[in-house]
């Protein structure tokens, strides 16, 4: 019974800890001001540190204001790759978008976020 409640906390353990098989640079940017109508882009670089190749099921955005762009081919072990997130600035003030990235075979999709304040050009000095 002992060797059986050690292996379930074991296991436990191990689900708890797992890692993505992919490491972002980073997974979040701050664009600063930036202009009302001229869309801002950033590209997030991430390394596949699996030992086998991964697949990028589908990244999505919280809103129709942000489109991330994601490879379609699976990215093989030590490759790199990116994905490029753009924000429409439509709107003056702050903003905080996120874009949930699906791994095939990963459950917990990895959050990226862009952040900034887009400040309408007409009523600056």
């Amino acid at each position: 019974m002992k060797q059986l409640l050690v292996a379930v906390f074991l296991l436990a353990g191990t689900m708890c800890f797992a890692q993505s098989p992919v490491e972002f640079n980073t997974v979040k940017h701050n664009f600063g001001k930036i202009k009302k109508g001229v869309p801002a882009t950033y590209v997030f670089h991430f390394k596949n540190i699996g030992n086998k190749p991964v697949v990028i099921e589908v990244a999505t955005a919280e809103c129709g204001c942000t489109t991330p762009e994601y490879p379609k081919s699976p990215i093989g072990k030590s490759k790199s790759g990116e994905i490029k997130v753009t924000y429409n600035a439509a709107l003056s003030g702050a903003f905080t978008k996120k874009v949930n990235v699906k791994l095939a075979g990963v459950n917990e999709p990895i959050v990226l976020t862009i952040e900034g304040i887009v400040e309408d050009s007409s009523h600056s000095k």
